[in-house]
């Protein structure tokens, strides 16, 4: 487990060059897409890889929208990178390879687990996305009293 997280915070950072993200906030995203690994990792096994998704995606856009408040910059760069280990990439591949084999009932299977992780990542935005700024702000406050 701990050699996933390294490789999902190396991800991240790898990501977070890749777009360009300024030098000071790669640890953040690293740290953030780690975490929202290691959540997915743990309730993996738990529950179905939708929920895993879903709730992982809590905890990163919840940690992206709290470094964004802290660093004093969009939540965007933070929530790209951080979001990056969680996409079901393998899932769309694995269809697209299933269906040029011509093996649909493979195909249909894992397209399917692919969009329910998809639609999963996107209800955990929209949550967390619904909490009020002013949360993000007084967390920060009781935190450190001196940052804002």
């Amino acid at each position: 487990m701990i050699m996933q997280l390294i490789a999902a915070m190396a991800g991240t950072i790898a990501f977070s060059v890749l777009f360009s993200v300024p030098r000071k906030y790669y640890i953040y995203c690293g740290l953030i897409g780690g975490a929202g690994w290691g959540i997915y990792s743990l309730l993996q096994g738990a529950s179905s890889p939708a929920i895993a998704s879903m709730f992982a995606t809590m905890v990163v856009i919840f940690l992206s929208r709290f470094a964004a408040v802290w660093q004093r910059c969009p939540v965007t760069i933070f929530l790209i990178s951080g979001i990056f280990p969680l996409v079901p990439g393998a899932g769309v591949y694995w269809t697209a390879y299933y269906i040029v084999t011509d093996q649909l009932r493979l195909a249909v299977q894992t397209g399917y687990q692919a969009v329910k992780c998809a639609v999963a990542i996107v209800l955990g935005i929209v949550f967390i996305f619904e909490l009020p700024q002013k949360m993000f702000l007084s967390i920060l406050k009781k935190i450190s009293p001196g940052k804002m």
